[in-house]
């Protein structure tokens, strides 16, 4: 079969167009997985000519497709065609069809049958790379975007015990369910919710939880031995690991990163130079100690790197000096490094 053919046929398999006849044909065409050498190339060539720089990596496609391969035994309900096309709602937001493409041969690999009771949770995490964002809805219909080096990490069966973990920085919109209240682990921190909206940031490397309130309401509670707190909308709450501050803030600062906007509204040089790291995958050295005394207030919207740099600098007494990106001798890259001095 031509390679065009294969590519036409499933797109149209993808977006629902295909006759009976053709999804007869894509679904014998794909149970052969590895063994159509043909197959694997055309998607293989796919993806490498349509991969942009920030995508998702394959391997954690994989990752997510394994799981369900995991779980097929709890969903044997399900037809194969149903569970494909759960696995591409899930990921459609973030990754473009190729990618997924590129995925379906690993997909329809033989896999041992492993027999997964029911009654046994299976824990999973959703991953959002460096300098990227991912968009995720749980089981519960609850849903939200996770933040550059964040994991969210759940277990299946879900809406009857909603309890996540999170390292790195989420925005939630909870769905509401008043008989299973959703709990939220950051560290030896908890926050607990029935239906809210809010942003929660706990960063391994950093020495403190940070929650912002948009709507509803929030417990918080640092950990087992101290009592909850409770906060109202537009407050936030930072606990530093031996104390909680609460005050009341503008909550669309806290919010536009999941917009796609990098906002500074009085912030140091500390708290501009982790987030520009986190937002272009880069690292941030500021050169002089005087720095740390400026405040920075602007909004970015899908500007470069050197944009950013560039009106910090008309702004502000600072220079910058960019180092690109240095292949190492064991094969990995050294991230693209900004210096920060004093003009």
């Amino acid at each position: 079969m031509p390679n065009t053919t294969y590519k036409i046929l499933i797109e149209r398999y993808l977006a629902g167009q295909a006759s009976e006849l053709e999804i007869a044909q894509v679904e014998q065409l794909l149970s052969q997985g590895m063994s159509d050498k043909e197959l694997y190339n055309t998607l293989r060539a796919d993806w490498e000519t349509t991969q942009p720089e920030n995508q998702e990596s394959l391997e954690h496609l994989l990752d997510k497709i394994h799981h369900i391969i995991r779980l097929k035994e709890i969903q044997k309900q399900q037809s194969f065609r149903q569970r494909f096309l759960t696995i591409y709602s899930r990921v459609a937001a973030i990754l473009l069809v190729p990618l997924l493409l590129s995925g379906l041969w690993y997909f329809m690999q033989p896999e041992p049958v492993v027999d997964i009771p029911v009654d046994i949770p299976v824990e999973t995490s959703i991953y959002a790379p460096m300098g990227s964002r991912v968009a995720f809805n749980l089981p519960d219909g609850t849903e939200g975007f996770l933040n550059s080096g964040s994991t969210l990490t759940y277990t299946i069966p879900f809406a009857s015990h909603r309890t996540v973990k999170i390292q790195g920085e989420a925005w939630f919109d909870v769905a509401r369910d008043e008989q299973h209240p959703f709990e939220i682990g950051a560290g030896a921190s908890a926050v607990r919710v029935l239906g809210t909206s809010f942003n929660i940031s706990a960063y391994p490397n950093e020495s403190y939880v940070e929650v912002v309130l948009e709507e509803g309401s929030v417990e918080f509670q640092a950990n087992d031995a101290t009592p909850a707190v409770q906060l109202k909308p537009a407050e936030r709450l930072v606990f530093n690991g031996e104390k909680i501050s609460i005050e009341e803030t503008e909550t669309g600062k806290y919010k536009g990163w999941t917009e796609g906007k990098l906002i500074f509204k009085g912030d140091n040089m500390a708290v501009v130079a982790r987030r520009l790291e986190r937002w272009y995958n880069i690292e941030v050295e500021v050169a002089d100690q005087a720095l740390d005394e400026y405040v920075f207030r602007a909004t970015f919207e899908d500007d470069s790197l050197e944009e950013v740099l560039k009106l910090l600098s008309m702004t502000s007494p600072i220079r910058y000096r960019i180092t690109p990106r240095q292949a190492l001798d064991d094969g990995s890259w050294k991230k693209e490094k900004v210096r920060l001095y004093k003009k």
